[in-house]
């Protein structure tokens, strides 16, 4: 059995939900940085990344980012059944997409990143808020277009506020809460 942890390993999907820019990417990146070293099989699904391959044909109206939202979902959906921790970072901005993926997935925790607005801007490196601001970009989340905040997230998480040792740390201890962590 190498690594102790491969035929004992219950899956589950994380699934990162919160404004651009709030800190996603970077603290599903460290956590399945640590799982992966502690030999946990591990994958990142990441909005950036779908949207290059799997999703590369949609755009950003609701429809589409509910169709973009599905299919990430039937992915994790096959590699959490296999025993995987599956680690997706979207905005998914909706609630309602959200409660079905996490129908349809099953274990599934729900790990909401909650950074204030000003932060997020700060943080852009790209400038997508600033185009937005100014009517560049429509369907923006947060500017003009609806982020629905997790009602009850598994995992509250404030990377505004939290370092990101601090966010990874609460994470992992919610798995091990939740029973996937031994």
């Amino acid at each position: 059995m190498c690594c102790g942890h491969d035929h004992d390993q219950k899956g589950v999907t994380l699934w990162f939900t919160g404004l651009p820019c709030s800190g996603k990417s970077a603290v599903a990146d460290r956590v399945a940085a640590i799982l992966t070293e502690a030999g946990y099989r591990v994958e990142r699904l990441d909005g950036d990344i779908v949207r290059k391959s799997l999703t590369r044909d949609l755009g950003f109206s609701r429809k589409d980012r509910d169709e973009n939202i599905r299919r990430v979902t039937f992915v994790a959906k096959l590699l959490t059944r296999n025993g995987v921790f599956v680690l997706t970072s979207f905005i998914s901005p909706y609630r309602d997409i959200r409660a079905e993926a996490r129908a349809e997935i099953g274990s599934f925790l729900e790990v909401y990143t909650k950074c204030a607005l000003d932060v997020c801007v700060e943080r852009d490196v790209k400038g997508m808020y600033k185009k937005a601001m100014a009517g560049e970009i429509k369907e923006f989340t947060g500017v003009s277009d609806p982020y629905e905040e997790p009602q009850k997230p598994e995992i509250f998480l404030e990377t505004d506020k939290e370092t990101l040792e601090e966010s990874a740390r609460k994470v992992l201890l919610a798995l091990k809460e939740y029973g996937y962590l031994g």
